[in-house]
Formats: structure tokens, C-alpha cells, sequence
């Protein structure tokens, strides 16, 4: 379970150009399901994905993740808890160009000591269940937006993270693609992940597998609803 209290995030303080992205937000992501944070661009969803998965640090607030509180650990801890517990997928991907799919995917474990062949048998089964190992070996730079992102999955699940989350997942499919996307993330709901999503897109917010929706604007939370 991953709890923010009454969390605001505001970015150059103190300054002209002063900006609150998060305006007192508290909000429980449950374990073991699918939470979908909806809203316009500069709602304030991106920025508070970004809490949850402990990439950025609240201004005020507390953060307590599977009842630890995270909010002012120091940064090599919090980089250690982020391994362990998230995997991301990016809106732009940020794949590594000019190496293999099968690299991009073992990156993110290699800080953990993994030994090299466990390591790219996982890597190599992750790409196989998202049907896209045919494309191991070729350079990220050389696939279709589909293809990336299911490199990009297989990236985020290399740790085997408890918490999946992505943001604005769909921006750059059209609807087949995002609808193979929806149902890899209801395959993986199946296995036991908790998943955080952030989107405006209707085909994710109405996916029959999603269990909350949080509609947020101007840095709040406007509605919390669950199925």
C-alpha cells in the first residue's frame, strides 16, 4: 500500500516564476490493483506519479510505503527503495539507443549484483510473454512505437518490482496498440502487481480492469471513485 498525506509540491519556491504543482493531495493506492490518476495536462497527475514511485520528494507531506514512511530518507536509501518496489514506464520511453532490446531490458538490474546469465534468461522471458523477443537482439532505434513500449515493460518488470507505473502510456498509440497495452497491464494485474497510471486517455480511465479512478485539477484531487 502506498499512502501520500496531505502532500504539496511546489517548484521554484521563493521565486517570480513559483509554481504549485500539488496543492494538499492525499490518496491510497491499494495493493494489488489498478489506479488510474486522470486530468488535464498540468493537472498535477505526472507530478504526484512521480511521488508514489519516490522519483521526486514532496515539499510538505508525508509519503509511507508498505507502512514506512520514505518522505525524508536520504537519497541513497530512497534510491534503493525505488529499485526494490517500482518499475517504470515512461511516456517517451527513454530507451538506450544504439543497443539491443535485450540490453535495454537488463539495465536496470545490473546495479543490483544480479549474475549476468539468471540475468538475461529473465530478460530474454519477459521479452518471449510480451511477444516481442524475435526482437532481442535488435537496436532499440529499429522499432515500432508498439514494440518499444513492450521493451519498455519488460524494462520496468526486470526487477520484479511489486508496483508498476506508468505515465501517459497510450500518448503515442493509436487505439489497437493502446488496447495491446491495456491488455498487458490487465495480465499483469492478474499476477499480483499493483499498477499507477496516469492518463487522459478514455480507453484507460474505462478499462473494465481498473479499479479506482482519481480525477485530479490544479494540483488537487477532485474525485476519488472506485469500481
Amino acid at each position: 500500500m502506498i499512502e501520500v498525506l496531505d502532500v504539496r509540491k511546489i517548484f521554484h519556491a521563493g521565486r517570480p516564476n513559483e509554481f504549485t504543482a500539488l496543492d494538499g493531495v492525499s490518496l491510497t493506492v491499494h495493493p494489488r490493483r489498478v489506479t488510474v490518476l486522470k486530468g488535464p495536462s498540468g493537472s498535477g497527475k505526472t507530478t504526484l506519479l512521480g511521488i508514489l514511485g519516490c522519483m521526486a520528494r514532496p515539499t510538505a507531506g508525508r509519503v509511507v510505503l508498505f507502512g514506512r514512511e520514505v518522505t525524508s530518507l536520504p537519497e541513497r536509501f530512497l534510491t534503493e527503495v525505488r529499485r526494490k518496489t517500482s518499475g517504470f514506464i515512461f511516456q517517451q520511453f527513454h530507451l538506450i539507443r544504439g543497443v539491443s532490446c535485450l540490453e535495454n531490458v537488463m539495465l536496470p538490474a545490473y546495479p543490483t549484483g544480479a549474475k549476468y546469465g539468471p540475468l538475461r534468461s529473465r530478460a530474454l522471458h519477459l521479452l518471449d510473454l510480451l511477444d516481442i523477443a524475435p526482437k532481442a537482439s535488435a537496436k532499440v532505434e529499429w522499432l515500432s512505437g508498439g514494440e518499444a513500449q513492450r521493451v519498455a515493460i519488460a524494462r520496468a518488470l526486470i526487477n520484479d518490482p511489486p508496483v508498476l507505473i506508468a505515465d501517459e502510456p497510450t500518448a503515442h498509440l493509436d487505439t489497437r496498440l493502446s488496447q495491446d497495452f491495456l491488455e498487458v497491464m490487465g495480465r499483469l494485474k492478474r499476477d499480483g502487481k499493483t499498477i499507477v497510471i496516469a492518463s487522459h486517455d478514455p480507453l484507460v480511465s474505462g478499462a473494465p480492469f481498473v479499479d479506482a479512478v482519481v480525477e485530479m485539477r490544479d494540483g488537487r484531487v477532485v474525485d476519488g471513485s472506485s469500481r
